[in-house]
């Protein structure tokens, strides 16, 4: 019996743009954006940033080398954030429908500093809420030191919540996140991207 429900930020609650988020780093003179920025997982300086190895300083410094040229905290900002298309209030709606049916709602996401300066400010729904208005509690990527598919961030979640991941649900737009969640026992929901999943996710958590 499902009792928790883990979502991934980006690609669920929050709908994705890569295309933007590679426009943005471009405009700070980054050319190879594109090779160096993923959907799902990042590496180098990028991956550093979100496994936690690096800080927000760190990674400042070193995108400043990589560009030539000095980029500000907020020019870091307004890059990572160009992967936020859009926040759908029906997905913020039903995170709250689900909380108040009982269901306790975790956050499970690579993420870093710059992306929670926004996603944990007033800012976040437009209507003066952050994103831990709408979940129980935030596991982040940076903060725990590893990053999905990695079965530990998965551990470290469950043992965090005490929770058994036979009542747990993962709801997450990738796949490789979703296959190493259902190998650690947990019933799992695959979305793509920006897809309207309010409906369909009753069908696995009843």
């Amino acid at each position: 019996m499902v009792k928790n429900i883990v979502f991934d930020l980006g690609g669920v609650i929050m709908t994705l743009s890569q295309d933007q988020a590679i426009e943005r780093f471009e405009g700070l003179g980054l050319k190879d954006a594109r090779q160096r920025l993923n959907a799902y997982t990042q590496s180098g300086i990028f991956g550093d940033l979100e496994g936690g190895r690096i800080d927000a300083e760190t990674f400042r410094l070193e995108l400043s080398k990589l560009v030539g040229h000095e980029v500000t905290y907020d020019e870091c900002c307004y890059a990572w954030q160009g992967y936020c298309k859009e926040v759908p209030q029906r997905n913020l709606d039903c995170l709250q429908q689900l909380r108040k049916q009982g269901y306790r709602v975790i956050l499970l996401s690579n993420t870093n500093p710059f992306m929670t300066a926004y996603t944990h400010s007033p800012a976040f729904d437009g209507q003066g809420h952050a994103l831990t208005d709408y979940v129980d509690v935030c596991y982040l990527s940076f903060e725990l030191g590893v990053m999905k598919p990695d079965p530990l961030i998965f551990s470290k979640m469950l043992m965090g919540e005490q929770i058994l991941p036979e009542n747990t649900l993962f709801v997450d737009d990738g796949l490789r996140n979703v296959a190493a969640a259902s190998e650690m026992g947990m019933h799992t929901f695959c979305p793509e991207n920006g897809a309207d999943w309010t409906a369909e996710i009753y069908e696995y958590i009843i």
